[in-house]
């Protein structure tokens, strides 16, 4: 009689599952868009919205994984075994089963064993009821939970060797004297470790320095051997359990998530298309044989401070642009999508090229080339009220502007690195502009820039003598 009482769902052959909880939101296909989607390198909550999930449902992948895809979707992970059933061939099973069949009729239309069916009608039911009913979501479930092969990191079974790590990650930075050097406090905020300015005071040692350094200074033991990636995944996966997440707040970049290569690419400035870049560039600018082709930067320095300037190619004669700070900087919050109150924002680079460039005449305003910096997103405004067309260098190609940067490295010497450039007035800016200008040069054949800029002013308006 108790055989009879008891619970139709033990006979299902599964294991014991302790408050299993609910069944995900999303299944393996699901993942495998989201994660391929990352790969590409869209947003967590974009990769979400293309597997038709919930963007908070994608934050939360995201964050758990670390920002690094799992193993099994991986780019180089092996597809899912044939011989497995998929999630629609159990969606076939449960509309069969509703509709009455036997298992023999949804074994030959499905075209898998007769046994194969009976065995994933008994182990991965829905045994919630009590009883034993088929549905398809609920069965992926219990296969998947079942496919799960745990195995514990290195790092959780070498207890020699996490402490190397540990040590290694989170040591503290210690006086000639052995003293330890106290350093600023960070707090652990979850997501990110404070201010990313911060960093804690540790000996600092990347993940491949401790994975290289281990050979040497154990060079006997094969136990004591661990590569940098699975230092990073200890560090960055929840879960693993085998380094505090806390100690991201010791590396150098100070991430505790992982940043897809992918998504860096796609960093680019908005502002930008291949008309524009340098490579578009006539060829007459490259030879220095026409004047009129400027190249222009900023010079950073204390408190987000700016001084603009622009060198002709041909002469060197240079301009200086000045960028005082707003109102309000420094003394209040700054709007999202506001005005830079530093003084360098696009609106205002772009008034004060204008406000200056256009004091030269007109055969003097061919082209300028710039880096890709945010304060010339205007520059289809600039072109229109200047007259200048403007081109892009290459990222993290500063020698395509050449001239502007050995000039940049001459005007340190007015305005010093670290230094506060926004307490000098525009008279001051072009006193050192006028300066730079009547300094003989080599590349001149030294003359002064000022003296090659009004030779070939003087040439170009010169009358030309006729026949007649």
């Amino acid at each position: 009689m108790t055989r009879w009482k008891r619970r139709r769902s033990d006979r299902s052959g599964r294991a014991p599952l302790p408050s299993p909880g609910r069944p995900p939101v999303a299944g393996r296909d699901e993942l495998r868009r989201f994660w391929a989607a990352i790969a590409l390198g869209l947003s967590s909550e974009d990769a979400a919205a293309g597997a038709n999930v919930p963007q908070a449902v994608g934050a939360r992948w995201f964050r758990k994984a670390g920002g690094m895809p799992p193993a099994m979707f991986g780019t180089s992970a092996r597809p899912l075994s044939g011989r497995y059933l998929s999630f629609a061939e159990r969606e076939e099973i449960a509309l069969l089963r509703a509709q009455g069949c036997t298992v023999q009729e949804v074994a030959r239309q499905i075209g898998r064993a007769a046994s194969t069916i009976s065995r994933e009608l008994r182990r991965n039911a829905a045994t919630r009821s009590g009883g034993l009913e088929y549905r398809a979501s609920t069965a992926q479930w219990h296969a998947e939970r079942s496919a799960r092969r745990p195995k514990q990191t290195k790092l959780v079974l070498n207890a020699t060797l996490q402490a190397y790590v540990q040590d290694r990650l989170a040591g503290l930075v210690e006086a000639p004297s052995g003293v330890s050097v106290p350093g600023p406090s960070v707090s652990w905020k979850g997501r990110r470790h404070g201010p990313r300015q911060y960093r804690r005071w540790a000996r600092a040692w990347s993940p491949e320095q401790i994975a290289r350094r281990l050979p040497v200074d154990f060079p006997d033991d094969i136990t004591m051997r661990i590569s940098h990636e699975a230092i990073y995944q200890a560090l960055f996966v929840q879960g693993r359990g085998a380094l505090r997440r806390e100690l991201t707040a010791c590396l150098r970049t100070g991430r505790v998530l992982r940043m897809p290569r992918a998504r860096t690419r796609r960093r680019g400035k908005n502002f930008l298309s291949s008309e524009i870049m340098i490579s578009q560039r006539p060829a007459e600018v490259a030879d220095r044989a026409v004047p009129g082709h400027w190249e222009g930067d900023l010079i950073l320095g204390l408190g987000s401070s700016a001084i603009g300037t622009l060198v002709e190619r041909t002469t060197r004669f240079t301009m200086l642009l000045h960028l005082p700070r707003m109102t309000g900087h420094g003394k209040k919050a700054r709007v999202k999508n506001g005005p830079a109150l530093a003084g360098h924002g696009a609106e205002a680079v772009c008034h004060a090229i204008t406000r200056t460039i256009t004091t030269l005449p007109e055969q003097l305003r061919r082209s300028l080339t710039w880096d890709q910096g945010a304060e010339m997103a205007q520059h289809a405004r600039l072109k229109i009220d200047a007259g200048l067309q403007v081109y892009f260098c290459d990222p993290q190609s500063p020698w395509q502007r050449a001239t502007n940067e050995n000039t940049n490295g001459l005007l340190r010497q007015y305005f010093p690195k670290g230094t506060d450039l926004s307490g000098h007035s525009a008279d001051a800016i072009a006193a050192v502009a006028a300066a730079l200008n009547t300094r003989p040069r080599k590349t001149l054949k030294w003359k002064t820039p000022a003296e090659a800029l009004d030779e070939l002013l003087r040439s170009a308006n010169k009358p030309v003598a006729t026949t007649a």
